[in-house]
């Protein structure tokens, strides 16, 4: 499948799917420790020539691709400061997988900008609290817990959600 590398990073109010920043970081894991400014150099120029990234744009996208690189380490993240938090719970069943696409297909309907996490550690699932699979979590409340929701339910909640950062 020509997508299964594509990444979604937030830049600003939008959400931008990058192809080839999953391997980048997989190849850069050594560089831990390195100053953040060289890991992002080199994570824009393993990524480039397979994307679109306008010049005035660099520098935006070089923090992306930095906070996707210290999430993969495990490190804390500073989130993008506008926009839902969204974490999907679950070890990358079928049901989690439609979950995650689902919410992007319904975060992209109604414009929303969103910092969309899927969490499939089990011990990081349970240390949120969390017992069964698929969940999803919005801004931090447990929303679906065991099953999929409807698309219905999901875009009620993640216009309530919105709403309420108003």
């Amino acid at each position: 499948m020509p997508d299964e590398d594509l990444t979604q990073v937030a830049l600003g109010k939008f959400r931008v799917g990058i192809t080839g920043l999953k391997a980048a970081i997989e190849e850069l894991k050594s560089w831990q420790g390195r100053p953040d400014a060289e890991i992002a150099q080199a994570l824009l120029a393993r990524v480039k020539p397979r994307n679109y990234i306008p010049a005035a744009a660099q520098e935006e996208y070089k923090q992306a691709f930095l906070r996707e690189f210290k999430k993969a380490l495990g490190e804390k993240v500073e989130k993008p400061s506008s926009g839902l938090s969204i974490k999907i719970l679950g070890p990358g069943c079928p049901n989690c997988e439609k979950l995650e696409q689902t919410v992007m297909e319904i975060l992209g309907e109604l414009g929303l900008p969103a910092e969309v996490d899927h969490v499939r550690d089990m011990k990081d699932i349970t240390a949120l609290g969390v017992f069964g699979t698929p969940a999803l979590l919005i801004n931090d409340d447990v929303k679906a817990v065991g099953h999929l929701p409807s698309r219905e339910a999901l875009k009620r909640w993640l216009q309530e959600a919105a709403a309420a950062l108003s």
